[in-house]
């Protein structure tokens, strides 16, 4: 009755292990979801800045090539 018993409580105990395991594994299956969806929106946010920064860039450069081209008409009129 004894060995009954203890086995009966090993396989209630491996039942509440597999059902613990379960529940950690969808645990961190959500965590990994999450950290995906974040990392994706981090890329595009840097993606974003970064393309910004260059268009940014890109307009000052083109400002002041045409401010210093405008000073070389006015020095030179043969431009």
């Amino acid at each position: 009755m004894s060995k009954d018993n203890a086995l009966q409580k090993i396989e209630s105990h491996e039942k509440l292990c597999r059902v613990m395991q379960k529940q950690t594994h969808d645990k961190i299956l959500k965590l990994e979801q999450q950290i995906n969806r974040v990392e994706s929106i981090l890329l595009v946010s840097v993606g974003t800045l970064v393309a910004g920064m260059a268009s940014v860039i890109a307009m000052l450069v083109v400002k002041i090539w045409a401010t210093t081209r405008k000073s070389y008409i006015f020095l030179y009129p043969s431009f």
